[in-house]
């Protein structure tokens, strides 16, 4: 399912059919050392993960990771959208890319438009997000796309110390 467009993207739900490319995503080392392992081995094990955390997200909060895609022809570049995360109180946006598509401004035009999404579609107010405090890349996107640091947090049962950005809705 479409979800939204920018310029140059097209954001869409992701499908078990997108197996190929979230292993390559999963599976690529900047995911591994800024996000972790999840330890998928084969297409079919990227095929269940799709399954179990992106359909079902979109099944029970109406909304998730959605598959970025360049506009026109179709090409997977990355993941962005708002995830309800256990352990944090307010939606958070999160993204990922083919490390051949960074540094083109992808990230920060697909979290600034799944975060206007989200306000209008959903009725979202404060959005954050979190990284790891050395994901320079990371927090550069996340403060192009509006958000400032807060605080260092730790999610439940998670030993590394997380860096908390948030963006508070417009003002009426």
């Amino acid at each position: 399912m479409n979800v939204l467009e920018t310029e140059r993207l097209s954001l869409r739900w992701l499908t078990p059919d997108d197996a190929a490319f979230m292993f390559e995503l999963v599976t690529d080392p900047s995911w591994i050392e800024f996000i972790g392992d999840r330890s998928l081995k084969t297409h079919e094990d990227a095929r269940a993960y799709i399954v179990e955390k992106y359909v079902a997200s979109y099944e029970r909060d109406g909304f998730g990771l959605y598959a970025v895609e360049l506009k026109g022809t179709g090409t997977p570049v990355g993941i962005c959208g708002l995830i309800k995360r256990e352990g944090l109180e307010d939606v958070d946006v999160g993204f990922a890319f083919l490390p051949r598509y960074a540094g083109l401004g992808y990230a920060s035009e697909a979290a600034v438009a799944v975060m206007a999404h989200g306000r209008t579609a959903f009725g979202i107010g404060r959005i954050v997000a979190i990284t790891t405090p050395n994901n320079l890349r990371s927090i550069r996107v996340l403060e192009k796309a509006g958000l400032r640091f807060e605080r260092l947090i730790r999610l439940s049962g998670d030993a590394e110390e997380l860096a908390l950005y948030a963006q508070e809705p417009a003002a009426e």
